[in-house]
């Protein structure tokens, strides 16, 4: 049997806006096209042991669970008692199982899915049962249930089979998870069911995240890659396989698919709300996506890994954004929440928020708040109205007979309710996004605060001074009309026992600032040297050599394989810029490079020459090839002479310059360095895409600014 059979009717999407099709980085170069368990590449993990149970519940956890329902104590017996009301959770359960699951219409065969979600609802709930009052009826019936399954050899349909594969199969590990500490299921049986897991749903997992059905690697929204992630994860631990582990880390942080957390949170907003990627898309998608992330991150966080804290809680940006967008304010009205404009791979174009199935309730939020606030002690006020709101959480069953009201395992009020956290942490991960006369700030809160202080110093360390009180929500403040410098930024929280420390210190650089400059007049060796003293020194690769520039040498190019490497990072902090640089085109080819900065095909920001429409454009995107941002040019680049070139971007206005002359503007650039984080492959004359041409000519004099030059100054360049 054909797993997919349409597969063979799929082609390749093409990148219609920055470089060739389907290239990826050449080999050996860092990549955002993900890490699989079959590379090799260093593991996240390493190879300590795994804990058991170790996936959404520990023993800890069962302890607590038990240990609060005994007392009674609330609400952990509403949750207990919406458990046993659920019918899933019943020794009369009697599991259906099916040689194959069907998924999406084939035109051959029945979907039967509802069958197997069904079924690993009672698995789950049964375990529950066991785990939390110590009757075994409910461990046997679990056992029967993964038993009677371990017989599955296949999942088909169409591409809705990758969902299957994916939530099912997380889903289905996690009730394995807690049985296997059950004497009564035997080693045998147990191996069993590995072996199935195994078999027949890791091979679905790991080839959509490599392949995706044979689409540009964008193309498929969030959900489709996570739900794959957490069933690969689950998978690893059940099975005790830490390269299957470590692929799922792996992808959640570098990942090239929307799945991974910086195409997932989209774009942070000030005051760190996360817009998700299917924000646009309608809230119920929206609202799984934290449904698929948060047990990622739980199941990570029981074996050691902190996917929770990664870049700066932006799991948590994406959760308060879904929440507050489906929390009502007053009334009948919704919060307001802010919103930049998604495109992708097709075009989707979604220029606000979506209201359709606005108010979703999935039982997930439980999960989110205890590990932030009392765990943590960070503030996350939206995810907690919305689990209070929602308290007790059901699970499979309670929220509906279709699919969606299993996409989740849910009864969190019950499995993950902590005792409140004794007092907050101090206020954390400030940021700064400095302008010239203007530094926005965020943070994250803390936990029990009423109120936030910031404080600004013009030396590092302090003494700071308060320059804004009494802030409450929203977690962010612009502070305004500062004269060019260097400041430094701590905030701190009133609580009722007082005001809390300080927290971490931010520099913020309101000046215009060189940050690098290649002048390339070294003339030997393989080292270009930076004169800006910010030791952001350029590294000559392959056919790079040194001549005669503009102004004294030049780096030559030879549009085969040369070009200069620069230090990884070197934009990782920079909002407004300027990158300027003194060009001699050998050679007219569409696509060769006069820069490009990136971590790979998905997040870069480049100028080049010539692009398909014959004129230079400069682009940027974090989410693939086709869904960035350009600036087009209105005049060719000349071949056979010098050209100057700049580009710069002030606030949202970017404007590309030839010559000193204004040749393309656009007012609408959400986009800055920063949002692409830490690039490691910055380059000049060559492109992200291993299958664009490099750059075939001389360039001098290669600056870039942090802060907008104006037209005076660039004109002043040259």
């Amino acid at each position: 049997m054909s797993r997919r059979s349409f597969i063979s009717s799929l082609g390749v999407l093409l990148l219609a806006g920055y470089g060739e099709v389907g290239a990826a980085p050449a080999s050996g170069s860092a990549s955002t096209a993900g890490i699989s368990a079959a590379t090799g590449t260093a593991t996240t993990f390493a190879s300590k042991a795994f804990v058991h149970p170790g996936l959404l519940h520990t023993q800890a956890d069962f302890d607590r669970m038990r240990e609060k329902v005994a007392a009674k104590a609330s609400p952990w017996i509403d949750g207990w008692n919406i458990l046993t009301e659920n019918g899933h959770a019943s020794l009369n359960w009697i599991p259906r199982p099916q040689e194959v699951i069907y998924r999406g219409g084939d035109g051959e065969h029945s979907q039967n899915f509802p069958r197997l979600y069904n079924d690993i609802a009672a698995a789950y709930a049964c375990a529950l049962r066991w785990k939390i009052s110590g009757d075994t009826a409910y461990a046997d019936k679990a056992v029967a249930i993964l038993n009677a399954w371990s017989a599955l050899t296949g999942i088909g349909g169409n591409s809705n089979g990758d969902l299957a594969a994916g939530i099912y199969g997380y889903e289905f590990a996690n009730a394995a998870e807690i049985m296997r500490s059950y004497s009564a299921w035997s080693a045998a049986d147990l191996a069993n069911f590995q072996n199935m897991m195994r078999r027949v749903f890791y091979p679905i997992n790991h080839d959509f995240l490599i392949r995706h059905n044979n689409t540009e690697v964008t193309h498929y929204w969030a959900n489709w890659d996570l739900c794959n992630m957490a069933s690969i994860m689950a998978i690893g631990v059940l099975c005790d396989d830490h390269a299957m582990f470590n692929e799922a880390v792996d992808y959640f942080k570098h990942g090239a698919g929307n799945g991974a957390v910086s195409q997932a949170v989209y774009y942070v907003h000030p005051g760190y709300l996360g817009q998700w990627q299917e924000a646009g898309r309608d809230q119920g998608h929206s609202t799984m996506g934290i449904a698929l992330m948060g047990p990622i991150c739980e199941m990570a966080w029981n074996q050691g890994v902190d996917l929770y804290g990664y870049d700066n809680n932006r799991f948590l940006a994406g959760a308060e954004y879904v929440a507050k967008t489906n929390l009502i304010e007053s009334g009948n009205t919704f919060y307001t929440v802010p919103y930049v404009t998604y495109n992708n791979v097709d075009r989707v174009n979604q220029t606000a928020l979506s209201t359709a199935a606005r108010g979703t309730v999935r039982p997930c939020w439980a999960l989110v708040v205890n590990h932030y606030v009392n765990r943590k002690g960070l503030a996350a006020p939206y995810s907690a109205q919305f689990a209070r709101q929602i308290q007790p959480e059901g699970g499979g069953g309670n929220y509906g007979p279709n699919s969606g009201g299993y996409d989740q395992l849910g009864y969190g009020t019950l499995t993950c309710t902590r005792d409140p956290i004794a007092r907050g942490a101090a206020p954390s991960g400030l940021t700064a996004i400095a302008r010239p006369g203007q530094v926005v700030l965020s943070w994250w809160g803390t936990a029990y605060a009423t109120s936030y202080n910031v404080k600004r110093s013009t030396t590092a360390g302090g003494p700071y001074r308060t320059v804004k009180t009494d802030i409450t929500d929203l977690l962010s403040y612009t502070d305004n009309g500062l004269a060019a410098g260097t400041y430094y930024y701590v905030v701190t929280a009133m609580t009722p026992s007082g005001e809390t420390a300080v927290s971490n210190q931010v520099t913020a650089i309101t000046a215009v600032q060189l940050l690098t400059h290649l002048a390339f007049d070294d003339g030997r060796g393989a080292k270009a040297a930076d004169t800006s003293g910010q030791g952001h020194t350029g590294t000559l690769v392959n056919g790079a050599t040194w001549a005669s520039g503009k102004k004294g040498g030049a780096v030559s190019l030879n549009g085969g394989n040369g070009y200069v490497s620069l230090p990884a990072g070197i934009m990782a902090d920079v909002s407004d810029f300027t990158i300027a640089a003194w060009v001699y085109w050998n050679a007219s080819s569409n696509w060769a490079r006069v820069f490009d900065f990136g971590t790979g095909t998905g997040h870069f920001m480049m100028l080049t020459a010539r692009s398909n429409g014959g004129f230079p454009r400069f682009a940027m995107t974090v989410n693939g090839g086709s869904s960035g941002q350009a600036i087009d040019s209105n005049a060719v680049m000349p071949i056979g002479q010098w050209v100057h070139v700049a580009v710069t971007l002030s606030d949202n206005l970017g404007t590309l310059y030839i010559n000193g002359s204004v040749v393309g503007k656009n007012p609408e650039m959400v986009l800055a360095p920063f949002r692409l984080g830490s690039t490691g492959q910055n380059w000049i004359g060559r492109s992200q895409f291993a299958n664009d041409p490099y750059f075939n000519g001389l360039v001098d004099d290669f600056r870039i600014y942090r802060g907008a030059l104006s037209a005076m100054e660039i004109a002043a360049l040259m």
